[in-house]
């Protein structure tokens, strides 16, 4: 019988759970300009069971002319407040369900939408608020356009950065090595490993600890029918307080093809554990491509090799 270390945490395969959030993020708000497509009349908005999603219109909406066809044991009655059209799954869509929906403004002005799951290719999830526009010369149509723009542009700067550091990084190295199976190039010694699965994949952890830094690595198979596999991403947090910290990430795949297996490796720094001079435990997660933890495992500072 093997004798387990005493720093020994569990693995918590969560399958098909809400995603857990950081307190600090902001709120999935999508803009859709009515004008940009012109050849799609029907505009897809992506819902999730026992989760809102509003949608929200620059004129008031007309609840009697308002109505989803075929929701009946699926959503929640409609709810409509001013400009307002609220919705709430009782349970998931299947993959190849759609309800539609049928939304008129009180200046008669009528939008079709089709309510999807938003399926494993969706990267942001469900849709939490669509602001939706019909006039694109609007301040608030100008406003959203403006608004995402930047986010995009903040998010295409942030990961160029993340990509020179990781060109240089000593635990982005190390995390290639772990990641390409060789393990044996690295400092690192096996202390525990776990296991979890559901009905869409299994996961296979390994934790590994070496002289002043920590590393685990997930071998992710994909048993979906139909449906890649993907890292959206990886978060480091304290025990308590959910404060985040840097973590090497590294993947074998971008993708994960239906039977196939691929490997997420971690490696996580001593200074990522202190906490106003004090060790402290630590939370790894990731996040699969529908926005849905996946798995996380307990870091404690023991595994620190001195």
């Amino acid at each position: 019988m093997r004798t387990r270390p005493p720093f020994r945490t569990a693995l918590l395969c969560l399958f098909m759970a809400s995603a857990a959030v950081a307190s600090d993020r902001e709120p999935v708000i999508r803009p859709l300009l009515l004008s940009e497509h012109p050849s799609d009349a029907t505009h897809r908005v992506y819902v999730r069971g026992q989760v809102v999603t509003t949608l929200r219109f620059e004129k008031a909406v007309d609840a009697s002319k308002t109505k989803l066809l075929g929701w009946e044991g699926r959503l929640e009655p409609l709810a409509v407040v001013r400009n307002k059209v609220v919705l709430e799954p009782i349970h998931d869509l299947a993959d190849d369900e759609g309800i539609p929906l049928i939304v008129t403004l009180v200046d008669g002005t009528e939008v079709a939408f089709l309510l999807r799951h938003p399926g494993w290719r969706q990267s942001d999830g469900a849709d939490q608020q669509v602001d939706v526009f019909k006039d694109p010369e609007s301040y608030a149509s100008m406003h959203a356009a403006l608004r995402k723009a930047l986010k995009e542009k903040s998010a295409l700067t942030e990961e160029n950065e993340r990509y020179r550091k990781e060109e240089t990084s000593e635990d982005h190295a190390l995390a290639a090595l772990l990641a390409s199976g060789a393990i044996a190039q690295t400092p690192f010694k096996l202390a525990d490993r776990f296991s979890g699965k559901d009905d869409d994949s299994e996961v296979d952890a390994q934790v590994f600890q070496g002289k002043g830094k920590v590393a685990v690595v997930f071998k992710v198979k994909n048993t979906h029918s139909q449906k890649p596999w993907s890292l959206k991403s990886a978060r480091l947090v304290t025990k308590n307080g959910g404060h985040a910290r840097a973590v090497a990430i590294r993947v074998t795949t971008r993708e994960i093809t239906v039977g196939s297996s691929g490997v997420v490796a971690a490696v996580v720094d001593r200074s990522a554990f202190m906490e106003e001079g004090v060790l402290t435990s630590l939370f790894l997660e990731i996040y699969r491509q529908d926005g849905l933890r996946q798995a996380f495992v307990q870091l404690d500072p023991a595994l620190l090799a001195r």
